[in-house]
């Protein structure tokens, strides 16, 4: 059974940083379309940030430049390095294997205080 399982999130303060990581079991990250989304309170979840297969990577215009993905092969993880953070960043952040179907994780909450 495939389990995606993010940690790293917690409280910062706005400027801060915050490195968030998926564990992946029953999955390889190198043959799935990986992504992070992210959900506000009383807000749609949103893509973050995503990598493909070939390594290819996109962004949400909105962390363009602050946040960066990327992908551990030999762990089978995927992270997201998240820098000079803003109180709108806050939310529950989900991690995405894309491979046949999608899978999401339980997600991680992600709080930035001004």
């Amino acid at each position: 059974q495939v389990q995606l399982v993010e940690s790293g999130g917690g409280l910062v303060q706005a400027g801060g940083s915050l490195r968030l990581s998926c564990a992946a079991s029953e999955i390889l990250v190198s043959l799935a379309a990986m992504g992070w989304y992210r959900q506000a309170p009383g807000k749609q979840r949103e893509m973050v940030a995503g990598i493909s297969r070939g390594a290819r990577t996109n962004y949400a215009d909105s962390v363009k430049g602050r946040f960066t993905i990327s992908r551990d092969n030999t762990k089978n993880t995927v992270d997201l390095q998240m820098n000079s953070l803003k109180p709108e960043d806050t939310a529950v952040y989900y991690c995405k294997a894309s491979w046949i179907t999608d899978y999401w994780g339980h997600g991680t909450q992600v709080t930035v205080s001004s």
